[in-house]
C-alpha cells in the first residue's frame, strides 16, 4: 500500500498545484485540471532569512562562522493549501558563512504525520556579496540538490538567484528570489520579500526586533485539460496541455527576535492568503505561529 505521503504527492499531481488535499470540489467540473506540482520547495527550500544572520553577512567585519538553528511551525501548509492534516514541522539546519561570500548549508525536513515522517533533506551552495557605497544592494546566486526518503524525482535540484534592495538605515527593503526547479521534470517560481525592521532595544550584547514582512509566491504550472468531443459520432476525450503563471501565496508575517552574542531566539505569527487558481475552489485564510532558536559558532575564535 502507497504510504500517506506518496498518496498526497498524488493527488497533488492530479488535483492540484502544491495542495495537500483531495481537492473534491474540482471533481463536479467536466473538465478535469492535472497541476503539475512543485512538491512544497516552494514553501520549503528557502527555510528562514535570519535577521540574526543578515546583520552578520552584511557587516564590514570578516566573519568565518558555523549557524545552527531548529525551526518548529504549529501546522503545514503549501503555498497557503492545507496539508491535508493538521500537524506541524520541524526544520534543523546547519549553515556556514565566510565573509568572501561562500555560504552553505544542509537542512531537511520532519512532518508530524507524513509517513516517512522525514521528508527530504537538502544541501545547498552560494555565493553573497553586497554592493554600492552603502551595501543598499545584494544578490545571492546559489544551488540546491534535495535528497527525497521516498523516489520522488520531479524537482531534485534548483538553481537560485536572489537580488535586493534596502535603505541607508536598513530600516525597510525588498528582495526578489528567483528558482529554476527542475529533475524528472521542471519549472521555476518567483519570490518577493518586502519587510520593516523596528529594532525595539539594542545593547552591545543584546538587541530585539521585529520585523513585519510579506510574501508573494508565483510559480509556473503545467496544466493537463482532459476535454470531450466527438469524432465520427464517437466520444473521445483529448488532453491539452499549456503552462500558465499565476500568484499562489500571499503571506504575512510578524516575527520578534531576540539575540544575543551567540543564541538567536525568533518566535512568530504568519497569515496565509491563498489566491485560487483555474477552477480551484476558494480556499480560506489560514494562520500559524512559529519559533525557532539558532546558535553561532564563531570559527576564528
Amino acid at each position: 500500500m502507497t504510504h500517506l505521503f506518496q498518496e498526497l504527492k498524488n493527488t497533488i499531481k492530479v488535483f492540484g498545484l502544491l495542495l495537500f488535499s483531495m481537492a473534491t470540489s474540482f471533481c463536479s467540473y467536466a473538465q478535469e485540471e492535472n497541476l503539475e506540482d512543485l512538491d512544497s520547495l516552494i514553501d520549503e527550500l528557502f527555510f528562514n532569512n535570519q535577521q540574526f544572520l543578515d546583520e552578520l553577512i552584511e557587516s564590514d567585519f570578516p566573519f568565518n562562522f558555523l549557524y545552527t538553528s531548529v525551526s518548529y511551525n504549529s501546522n503545514t501548509f503549501f503555498s497557503g493549501r492545507n496539508s491535508g492534516a493538521d500537524q506541524f514541522n520541524i526544520i534543523p539546519q546547519v549553515s556556514y558563512y565566510h565573509s568572501s561570500g561562500f555560504n552553505a548549508s544542509i537542512s531537511g525536513i520532519f512532518y508530524q504525520n507524513f509517513d516517512p515522517n522525514w521528508d527530504f533533506t537538502s544541501v545547498s551552495l552560494g555565493y553573497f556579496k553586497t554592493l554600492g557605497k552603502n551595501k543598499n544592494f545584494l544578490y545571492n546566486i546559489g544551488y540546491t540538490k534535495v535528497f527525497y526518503t521516498d523516489d520522488f524525482d520531479d524537482f531534485t535540484n534548483s538553481l537560485d538567484l536572489s537580488l535586493g534592495i534596502r535603505n541607508k538605515k536598513r530600516t525597510i527593503g525588498t528582495t526578489v528570489s528567483a528558482s529554476y526547479l527542475f529533475g524528472a521534470d521542471e519549472s521555476y517560481q518567483i519570490v518577493s520579500n518586502s519587510y520593516l525592521n523596528f529594532t525595539l532595544k539594542r545593547t552591545p550584547n543584546f538587541a530585539l526586533r521585529l520585523r513585519p514582512n510579506v510574501n508573494f509566491i508565483i510559480a509556473k504550472q503545467s496544466i493537463a485539460v482532459k476535454k470531450v468531443v466527438f469524432i465520427d459520432q464517437q466520444v473521445v476525450v483529448e488532453i491539452v496541455n499549456f503552462n500558465i503563471i499565476d500568484l499562489l501565496n500571499t503571506q504575512l508575517s510578524f516575527p520578534l527576535s531576540l539575540s544575543t552574542k551567540s543564541w538567536d531566539f525568533e518566535f512568530g505569527y504568519n497569515f496565509n492568503f491563498p489566491n485560487s487558481v483555474l477552477k480551484e475552489s476558494s480556499i480560506p485564510a489560514s494562520s500559524f505561529f512559529s519559533f525557532s532558536i539558532g546558535y553561532l559558532f564563531d570559527l576564528n575564535k
